[in-house]
C-alpha cells in the first residue's frame, strides 16, 4: 500500500512545518550567495505517487532543468530539484541578476550558477529535514540535467537504484521584490526511509 493513503493530518502538518523552515534557511542562503534579499513564499506540500512525478512538472516530455542528488545516512533517498526553462531563464536574470542568453540554451557560466544555486537550496531543505528529525542525512555531489522530464527521472533509476513508492513534493516560489520564480522539490525516500522519518518525530505512520 502506498505510503500518502496512510497519512494523518497531524502527518501533514510535520511535513508543512519542515517545508517552512527549510524555505527559511534556503531563502536565506540564496541571500548569502546573491547579496540581495530574497524571500520564499510559504511552500505547498503534498505526497504523491513517484509515478505521478513527471506530470507534476509538465508532462514526460516537457524540457525541464533538474539538480538531482543521492541522500545518504539514516533515511536515504533522493533529492530533485526541478524547473521549467523559462524559470530557470528568470532564476539566473531576475535573481542572480545575469545576462541571460535568449535561446532555449544556456552556456557554460548559466549552467554553473544553476548548478550552484540548486546545491545550496537543495543543501537547505535536506539540512532542515535532518535538523528536524534528528537523523543522519547527507548529500551526494549533485548532477544538473536538462532533458524531458521523464528521460532525467529514468536516468535516476538507473543512477540510483530502486526508489520508493511516494514522493514528498514541495512547491515553492522565490520572491525578489514583485518578481516570482517557481521550482519544486521532490524529496523520493527508499521504500523504508518514510517510516524512519516519521517515527522520528513521533508521528508514526497508521499502518506501522
Amino acid at each position: 500500500m502506498a505510503v500518502f493513503k496512510n497519512f494523518k493530518e497531524v502527518n501533514m502538518d510535520v511535513l508543512k512545518e519542515i517545508g517552512n523552515i527549510g524555505a527559511g534557511n534556503a531563502a536565506t542562503a540564496l541571500s548569502c550567495l546573491l547579496n540581495k534579499p530574497i524571500d520564499m513564499a510559504v511552500p505547498k506540500v503534498q505526497i504523491l505517487r513517484f509515478e505521478d512525478v513527471a506530470e507534476v512538472v509538465g508532462g514526460a516530455e516537457r524540457v525541464v532543468v533538474a539538480i538531482f542528488l543521492r541522500v545518504e545516512g539514516d533515511a536515504p533517498g533522493n533529492l530533485f530539484f526541478i524547473l521549467s526553462v523559462e524559470s530557470a531563464k528568470s532564476l539566473l536574470k531576475r535573481l542572480a541578476g545575469l545576462n541571460i542568453s535568449q535561446n532555449e540554451f544556456f552556456n557554460e557560466m548559466e549552467l554553473s550558477a544553476l548548478n550552484e544555486i540548486g546545491n545550496i537550496l537543495s543543501g537547505s531543505y535536506l539540512s532542515s529535514l535532518a535538523d528536524f528529525t534528528k537523523l543522519s542525512m547527507y548529500p551526494t555531489v549533485p548532477s544538473l540535467a536538462i532533458d524531458m522530464a521523464g528521460a532525467i527521472l529514468s536516468y535516476g533509476l538507473l543512477q540510483y537504484g530502486d526508489m520508493g513508492d511516494d514522493a514528498l513534493l514541495i512547491d515553492t516560489m522565490f520572491l525578489e521584490g514583485d518578481q516570482e520564480v517557481d521550482g519544486q522539490f521532490f524529496l523520493i525516500p527508499d521504500p523504508d526511509s518514510f517510516s524512519k522519518l516519521f517515527k522520528s518525530l513521533g508521528v508514526p505512520l497508521e499502518n506501522d
